[in-house]
This record gives C-alpha cells, structure tokens and sequence, in this order.
C-alpha cells in the first residue's frame, strides 16, 4: 500500500496523530530542555532522533486514550512526552546492539557520531567507533533520566496527583523496563536459534520488546483521565489490554516490513534482519514448512552479517514461496481483532474511534 493509500484509508487518524506530535515537540523542544545537555555532541545525540521523523505514535495513543475516557489530554502531554523520550533511548541503544547503520532514513546516533569523530577529531577507525558507541550508551542513558523527569512535572506542572506519578514512575521501573530488557535479552539470545523455538515464544519476546511499552501508554492515558492509577479499574484494564496486543501486531507488521518492505519508506534496508539472524515468525514459519535445499538456504544466510544482496533476496523469495508472510500478516490481523473485543467495552466517542483505526493501521501501515 503506498504512501497515498495511507493518507486516503487513515486520513483522520495521520492527522490527529500528527497535532499530537506537534504539541509533543513544541513541549520537549522547550530552551529550559534544550540547553540541559552538554556538551554539544551529548545534547545533538540526545536530539537526533526526536528530531529525525517518526510517527510518535505511544505519546499519541496515551493522549487519545486519555481523551478516550473523558480526559483533558492536555494533562497527559507531560506522561506523553516521557513515553516518547523513554522509547528513544531503547532506540539508541537497540540500534547499538543491532549495528544498524540507518533509522528513519539518516544514520544512526554511534554511526553519525564515530564519523564524527573522525571528522572532527581526526581518530583511527578503531577509536571513532568505539566513541560513536559511547555517545549512544550516553545519550540513551540521559534520554532515561529526562523521562522520568517529564514524568515528574506532569505533577509539578499539569497538578496530576503526585500518588498517579509515584505509580506510574514505579510501573515503569519495576515492569516495563525489566520485560523491555528481558525481550531485546531474547531477541539477541533467538538470533539463528528458529529450529528450537515455538510461535508462543516468539509471540512472547514480541510483547516485551513492544507491547509492553504500548501497554503503558494506554493504562497511564487512562489514569490520568479516571484521576486513579488503579490498574485493574475496567476501562483501564481493558485499554491496556488493548494496546498490549495492538503492540504485539505492531511488531508482527515491523518484521513483515523487513522482508517485504520498501527501503524509501523503512530508512533501513530491507532484509537486515535475516543478515542479524533475527528470529521472526516468518522465519521460523519458513523453516517449518521448507524443504531440504529451501532450508540449508534459509540457515546458510540467516545470521550471516556479510551475505550478499543476491543470497538475502534468495530467502526473501523462500520466504514468499511459502506463504510466511501471508501466514505472519494473519496473525497480525487476529491480534488485532482480539484488541478489539477489548476497545468494544468502551464508550464510544471520537478518541475511541481513533484508537479503532489505528489498531487497523498498525498491521496495514507500510513503514
């Protein structure tokens, strides 16, 4: 689907997407932000992806599930910023730990910054990249300082009681950051390992490297809207639910945008998850139902960093054969159908509505 399809299937979504993102960078773009990093090179990292495009789609759904309850989504810009500086350090640091080269289009923070370094500083190859990898791990780690601190001032900026912020401060360090970690852990342990692994398992690395994160959103829009961070009030339970599998599709349609994807739109090339040996379930679907010369090429390729553009697209073209992204695109699709059943339990309302559509975009969307 194109870019066009988009904008004429999801118009009133994009675009109420994009005036949350607007009020998001008008708020963290603040000079009292801005001159808080230092040096110039810890302060551009810190940046370069807020500045570098994206949806920003968690601070969107917490802000829509807030006024999906009948809140002041203006309340919950604060927890809204602190979701999207929150995941952008996972970014930083996830690009580290996948020696990606691009994100969105432009390089990444440790490769924008060892070219710098050599640049600049006029450092060794060794040497400049190792620098590039040391403003990544420190600007990931000052990005989640500054979350919790937007987290703090939705109490002492917005009145938020501070007993939500104290909750959903602890959420955040007690069970979303350890399940984020444990599934990016999972993620590098999976690599090469599909001839072991189950659907359930994959299915459940998926949620921890982005569900949960999705999950939060929903359930600290909703605590700000009920004034209650009681997570097992009904419509917060059930918009956590909600976002919780809508995440999971999310990353479904990510690794199906690997394989089938186009790099104009990505910012990233196209099968670069079959050169890390990522384990997805088109791949381990693959490997189910290939036969014997289909499968050494499959395992011959998957993990192997300097494979060829030819043997990459050989597994793409194995991959289509048989049907793994048909099969990857309908588990999509009952996920979000699943989603649903829980967005139904709701009042409806425009915010609901929105949420309805973005949950049929997510596994639609084509970057």
């Amino acid at each position: 689907m194109s870019d066009n399809a988009d904008d004429a299937n999801f118009g009133a979504l994009l675009e109420a997407v994009e005036s949350r993102k607007r009020l998001l960078l008008e708020y963290v773009m603040q000079e009292r932000f801005v001159r808080r990093f230092q040096p110039a090179h810890i302060r551009e990292a810190v940046f370069s992806y807020v500045r570098g495009g994206g949806k920003s789609l968690r601070p969107a759904v917490a802000m829509l599930a807030c006024g999906a309850l009948g809140g002041d989504e203006s309340r919950a810009l604060p927890v809204a910023a602190a979701i999207e500086i929150y995941h952008t350090w996972t970014l930083v640091h996830d690009d580290v730990i996948d020696r990606d080269d691009t994100r969105r289009g432009l390089p990444t923070v440790h490769r924008e910054f060892a070219r710098r370094a050599a640049q600049e500083f006029g450092w060794a190859p060794d040497d400049a990249e190792h620098y590039g990898r040391t403003i990544a791990m420190l600007a990931g780690d000052v990005q989640q300082s500054w979350s919790w601190s937007l987290l703090f001032e939705a109490h002492l900026e917005h009145g938020v009681p501070a007993e939500i912020v104290l909750q959903l401060g602890q959420d955040l360090a007690s069970q979303v950051t350890p399940l984020l970690v444990e599934g990016e852990t999972l993620d590098v342990q999976f690599s090469g390992e599909a001839l072991t692994l189950s659907e359930p398992a994959i299915i459940d690395m998926l949620w921890k490297k982005t569900g949960v994160l999705y999950e939060f959103a929903g359930r600290a829009g909703a605590a700000i809207a009920l004034n209650d961070a009681d997570a097992k009030l009904p419509a917060a339970r059930a918009l956590a639910e909600f976002c919780s599998l809508c995440g999971t599709a999310f990353q479904i349609q990510d690794d199906i945008l690997g394989i089938v994807g186009d790099e104009r739109q990505l910012g990233k090339p196209v099968g670069s998850d079959i050169r890390e040996g990522k384990t997805t379930l088109l791949t381990l679907k693959a490997l189910e139902r290939a036969d014997a010369q289909q499968r050494r090429l499959i395992l011959r390729t998957l993990g192997a960093g300097e494979a060829s553009p030819a043997a990459v697209q050989a597994v793409i073209q194995v991959l289509r054969e048989l049907n793994t992204v048909r099969y990857a695109q309908e588990r999509a699709r009952r996920t979000v159908e699943e989603a649903l059943g829980q967005l139904a339990a709701l009042p409806r309302n425009a915010n609901r509505d929105l949420l309805e559509q973005w949950a049929h975009y997510l596994i639609q969307r084509q970057f």
